[in-house]
């Protein structure tokens, strides 16, 4: 079973900054980490690595520094890593970056199964892994949140839809968004850091994955981002206390007085 997880580095949420006169984000001094959805995607690859055999592969696209991540996931115990890094990738929106993604599949070859977690943190479209398929013209299960079964010619999985779940079988090959309910991942271990530490991981640029230029990156991308702004807060308001009666003629009072009436 040769499975491929896509992931992501993202900044640290918890540390984003807006720059309010360019609308755009401030990663300088901001951490960046391994998006944290693709973390069960990453342990639910590996589990499955470890009951039927096979291997898996992690890829992303990014800048050089990108590589951090893949490091972290050979030291959870994935068996190898490849980095998408070109300037002509800079700027690509969800489409552009997935296509790039799926060329990498292709060049890998001969793949089963590609995981990915359900979307970013920074983005959070959750348009890639199911643009994957497209490209590939795979068939795609997303909202995983728990594989049951997988044999060499199909996989059947749960998938949390509002108000229930899904059971679906799907043929092999496939793409599968896993939801953090799936698993609890894995904490790197000694001998993981040891190898990705020493590990050497391929760069594949537009060249190796012989993509024209008009399909990656700014060019190759149907979406603009125009500008980033802090949403408004409003702290204004009204305390009212008093028997739920008099409360609620007070409500009643209120929202027909902003109406006009």
């Amino acid at each position: 079973m040769r499975i491929v997880v896509a992931v992501k580095q993202v900044p640290d949420t918890a540390e984003v900054r807006i720059d309010e006169e360019r609308g755009t984000l401030i990663r300088e001094g901001v951490p960046s980490i391994l998006n944290p959805f693709d973390e069960y995607a990453l342990e639910e690859a590996m589990k499955w690595r470890d009951e039927l055999g096979g291997t898996v592969t992690v890829i992303t696209m990014g800048p050089p520094q990108a590589e951090a991540v893949l490091r972290e996931a050979i030291s959870m115990g994935a068996d190898e890593a490849i980095l998408l890094s070109d300037r002509a990738f800079a700027g690509a929106d969800t489409w552009a970056t997935s296509h790039t993604l799926a060329k990498a599949v292709e060049k890998l070859g001969d793949i089963d199964i590609v995981m990915t977690g359900k979307q970013a943190i920074d983005g959070d479209t959750a348009q890639t892994g199911p643009s994957i398929a497209a490209s590939l013209d795979w068939p795609q299960v997303t909202f995983v949140g728990k594989v049951l079964e997988i044999d060499e010619n199909s996989i059947i999985s749960e998938r949390y839809v509002e108000g229930g779940c899904e059971i679906i079988k799907s043929s092999l090959p496939v793409v599968i968004t896993v939801l953090k309910d799936a698993n609890t991942p894995r904490l790197p271990s000694l001998r993981g850091k040891m190898k990705a530490r020493k590990i050497e991981i391929p760069v594949w640029g537009i060249e190796d994955l012989k993509l024209p230029e008009n399909e990656v990156g700014l060019d190759g991308s149907p979406t603009r981002v125009v500008k980033i702004t802090t949403p408004e807060t409003f702290s204004d308001g009204e305390i009212h206390h008093g028997e739920p009666e008099e409360l609620a003629r007070l409500m009643v009072d209120s929202l027909l007085g902003k109406e006009g009436r």
